[in-house]
């Protein structure tokens, strides 16, 4: 393996391992929840607007650990931002797991460009993604990654 895959696993590790922003955000002004049946993978997202950004974001529930990795990241990726923004930020994430085109600059969000040879495990990076942008929608209707 070269060493900038061996990076990006550790970042995916460390992100399972150590979540960042994990469990439910009290002062949260915005909630929506995900679901993807096929991997048993659950997450809610937890979010506080201030105007139009993101002031804090926090991510709870249980899966595999690309499903759990990715919403930590993305909590990491989001703060801060306005909405289209994050909409920027996950259509570039999409476009990473589903081609596994690195991007110009190296960030975090490329440790999951392998996903794309494991179709299935699409649906567990993008979780908290969708999440959260229904989140930002306002809308509280479960998502579904089926």
């Amino acid at each position: 393996m070269s060493d900038l895959t061996d990076l990006y696993q550790q970042v995916i590790l460390d992100h399972n391992k150590r979540p960042r922003n994990r469990g439910k955000l009290p002062t949260a002004n915005r909630v929506a929840h995900g679901d993807n049946p096929t991997c048993g993978d659950q997450c809610s997202v937890y979010l506080r607007l201030d105007g139009d950004r993101v002031a804090e974001i926090s991510f709870d529930g249980s899966g595999c650990a690309i499903s759990q990795a990715s919403a930590s990241l993305m909590t990491t990726q989001v703060k801060g931002k306005t909405p289209a923004e994050i909409e920027a930020l996950f259509k570039n994430f999409h476009h990473i797991v589903t081609t596994g085109e690195m991007p110009e600059d190296i960030s975090d969000i490329a440790a999951f460009a392998g996903v794309h040879t494991f179709p299935a495990r699409i649906k567990c990076a993008t979780l908290g993604w969708h999440a959260a942008l229904n989140a930002l929608k306002g809308d509280p209707t479960t998502v579904k990654t089926e």
